[in-house]
């Protein structure tokens, strides 16, 4: 019972009390729920993967938008995360391609612009294409997107989200128009926890980076 409380407490946003009563609920359940349960745990696990262009979590070596010829209208939007990019999708105001750089950069915690994917984004909004994954030798050559006329940087508006807004800002500016959403946020609040109204607001405000 103490192990299976520490699992839950290891989730985000779950504390003890939260965490037990998960656990209490989670026993209390028929047999079968509980091994359902444990192979949708292990399945995701072991089937999603990310998409190679994008490096959205995906099943496919393509995520489903990457796939969407609809979606190639010329623009691409910048975010730090998959969570980030379920957000910009909820507003139904966003109809382009996506980049998940896989988090900010931030001295302080040893997160530096190499250990995120910003060298595939130059790559990719300079026409050139993508290597393949490290992980998928056997993936179907990689693709690039031929006419980007615009990122936009749909970064959380934070001391780490304005130096990773910056930073791309200046390599990419010599391929293409770059903008960042409007500040509609406040001032250190997570993107994904911002409802649909003001991320849509804040998209249509967005303005380029000076």
């Amino acid at each position: 019972m103490a192990r299976l409380i520490e699992q839950f407490e290891r989730l985000p946003g779950i504390g003890p009390r939260t965490a037990q009563r998960l656990a209490l609920h989670l026993l209390r359940q028929p047999e079968e729920q509980t091994r359902s349960f444990a192979e949708a745990l292990l399945a995701a696990r072991s089937q999603v993967g990310h998409c190679r262009r994008c490096f959205h979590l995906s099943a496919e070596p393509l995520c489903e938008i990457c796939r969407n010829p609809e979606r190639a209208n010329g623009q691409l939007c910048v975010v730090a995360d998959s969570r980030d990019l379920l957000a910009m999708e909820r507003t139904r105001e966003y109809h382009g391609g996506y980049h998940v750089l896989g988090g900010l950069i931030s001295p302080m915690d040893g997160v530096g612009p190499e250990l995120l994917q910003i060298q595939s984004l130059v790559r990719r909004v300079a026409g050139q294409a993508d290597p393949a994954l490290p992980d998928s030798p056997t993936a179907d050559p990689p693709t690039a997107d031929s006419s980007i006329e615009e990122v936009i940087l749909a970064l959380t508006p934070s001391v780490e989200g304005d130096t990773t807004s910056l930073y791309l800002a200046r390599l990419l500016r010599p391929f293409t128009r770059v903008s960042r959403i409007a500040y509609g946020l406040p001032m250190g609040s997570e993107l994904e926890y911002a409802d649909e109204v003001t991320l849509a607001r804040a998209l249509e405000g967005r303005r380029p980076v000076e």
